[in-house]
């Protein structure tokens, strides 16, 4: 067993989040969550599959050259290509790290590699010391080790430490596992493999059974010192272990865990909002730590036990993982100093002065038709801003939909396609219908919707609503999020933002696709 007391958070937000359908990020993006997962205190962050895209590249060297305080990483198949692209794009990071990986499960090695045991063995050899030949910190992973024999476990990993791999990541990318029978893996590993002492091993779980936090808790109780996981369990199929939940169970618990991270929990709060409204992926009331119920009590119950006493139905305090930052900061008096400082201090930073310009000029727009503006408020501007400055031959200019008892809903809208304003309008079976056909009157798009969904940004009548519009076509599938006190507002600017990243047809491949 380890006897270190720090555990590494390795959060692939960026990289493995992403793969999430629908959850794709552009740069900008990406730098404002990197920047949230910095000030967090992520060990670790994973960026990107530099690659992937050009896009995926350009991503990764901008986080590189800007984060200071964590390690910032590239995922790269065993292959040369994937390697040297994987150090072109870290060069920048004060820290960097290779993060090579290749399939060493039976199913896997056989249909998807198709190649015999021992090449596995060698190829995985290549690509450690080459990733060791551009930078000292090197990460090996075993894709399905969850459903890998042990003898060629402990085979490849050992060979894969002599060749400097420094950290060795046990993936259960299928979700597999039990959390029982995972720990007693990890233990065995450390037991069985001779220089097992050189490296730290991590553990990346998966969520197919719901069990990705349960099984990254039990690899750490049996001597795993790295967890890889992801703000708001964010992740392709069922999801990553969740960050927040990994975290404060193990500073909730020091009972148990001989160690902890360096995390800043007062800050877990504002990346989960940040996550959740840069993708479009709303977090369920009822999710661990930050879900809107997660401190909540309605049973009178309880609600008299913890007015006596908070630890009778409280483990963890509210405000230890950020959620005192939803108190009221600015409103119509507040100045564009104020706003410029509070933006800075929710981690989000304008590139020219014209974006901070317009995103001020929101902010005044809608302290005029809401009393409070909360922190969410705020990164739902910033969000609207950004999109509105993307490319894109679509827009909004004005809209007017009519829905009244017994009568046809009606929408009215004014576009731009290439600058160029056009009328529309049509009838639906209500206001959001109406409103989606009109557009797709003038547009034409061929996509199917496949998502439309509604989140309060804010409590209260006037809060803004955030909507999401998720369309696909030829097998693309996009996010488009719009944010409004109106929320048939919301929707047309959803689904106009959805439309200009499909006309825009950069398709960002699956990092772990073959043709990459």
């Amino acid at each position: 067993m380890p006897t270190t007391d720090h555990l590494v958070i390795f959060d692939t937000t960026l990289r493995d989040g992403e793969q999430s359908p629908g959850a794709t990020m552009n740069k900008a993006e990406k730098l404002r969550i990197a920047r949230a997962l910095e000030k967090l205190r992520v060990d670790v962050i994973e960026a990107g599959f530099a690659v992937a895209s050009q896009g995926d590249f350009e991503a990764v060297k901008s986080i590189a050259e800007t984060i200071k305080d964590s390690t910032v990483c590239s995922l790269a198949r065993a292959l040369d290509k994937d390697i040297d692209r994987a150090a072109e794009a870290i060069q920048p990071a004060e820290r960097g790290r290779i993060h090579t990986f290749i399939a060493t499960s039976p199913i896997h090695m056989k249909h998807k590699l198709q190649m015999q045991p021992d090449e596995v063995v060698a190829q995985a050899v290549r690509a450690v010391k080459r990733a060791r030949s551009h930078v000292e910190d090197v990460e090996f992973s075993c894709e399905d080790a969850g459903r890998s024999e042990l003898d060629f476990l402990c085979r490849i990993i050992e060979a894969a430490i002599d060749a400097g791999a420094r950290t060795i990541n046990i993936p259960d990318t299928v979700g597999y596992a039990i959390p029982e029978q995972f720990g007693q893996t990890i233990e065995q590993l450390l037991n069985r493999i001779p220089n097992a002492d050189k490296a730290i091993f991590s553990v990346h779980c998966h969520n197919d059974l719901g069990l990705a936090v349960a099984n990254s808790l039990a690899a750490l109780s049996h001597g795993a010192r790295q967890v890889e996981c992801t703000i708001n369990g964010l992740g392709e199929r069922a999801g990553n272990a969740a960050l927040e939940e990994i975290v404060m169970a193990v500073r909730t618990r020091q009972d148990f865990f001989p160690f902890d991270t360096r995390i800043d929990t007062s800050h877990i709060v504002p990346a989960s909002r940040l996550v959740s409204t840069i993708t479009g992926f709303p977090v369920q009331p009822n999710k661990a730590i930050v879900g809107a119920n997660a401190f909540a009590h309605e049973s009178g119950i309880h609600q008299d036990g913890v007015l006596k006493h908070r630890e009778t139905y409280e483990i963890m305090r509210a405000q230890d993982v950020g959620w005192h930052t939803n108190s009221l900061v600015l409103g119509k008096h507040s100045g564009r100093n104020a706003f410029r400082s509070r933006l800075l201090e929710l981690g989000i930073q304008f590139e020219t002065e014209t974006e901070l310009n317009e995103a001020f000029t929101r902010f005044k727009a809608m302290a005029d038709l809401k009393h409070e503006i909360f922190d969410e408020d705020l990164q739902a501007i910033a969000s609207d801003t950004r999109q509105k400055e993307e490319d894109g031959p679509y827009g909004l200019v004005c809209m007017q939909v009519s829905s009244e008892t017994g009568v046809i809903p009606r929408a009215s809208l004014t576009m731009t396609v290439d600058s160029k304003e056009h009328k529309v309008n049509a009838e639906g079976s209500g206001p959001v219908d109406a409103t989606f056909k009109a557009i797709e009157s003038l547009v034409d798009s061929g996509c199917n919707l496949q998502l439309y969904s509604v989140n309060a940004i804010t409590s209260g009548t006037d809060a803004q609503g955030e909507v999401t519009v998720r369309l696909e076509r030829g097998g693309r599938i996009v996010n488009g999020v719009g944010a409004d006190t109106d929320i048939i507002i919301a929707s047309a600017k959803a689904y106009i933002e959805a439309l200009n990243l499909i006309s825009k047809g950069a398709e960002r491949r699956h990092p772990q696709g073959a043709d990459v």
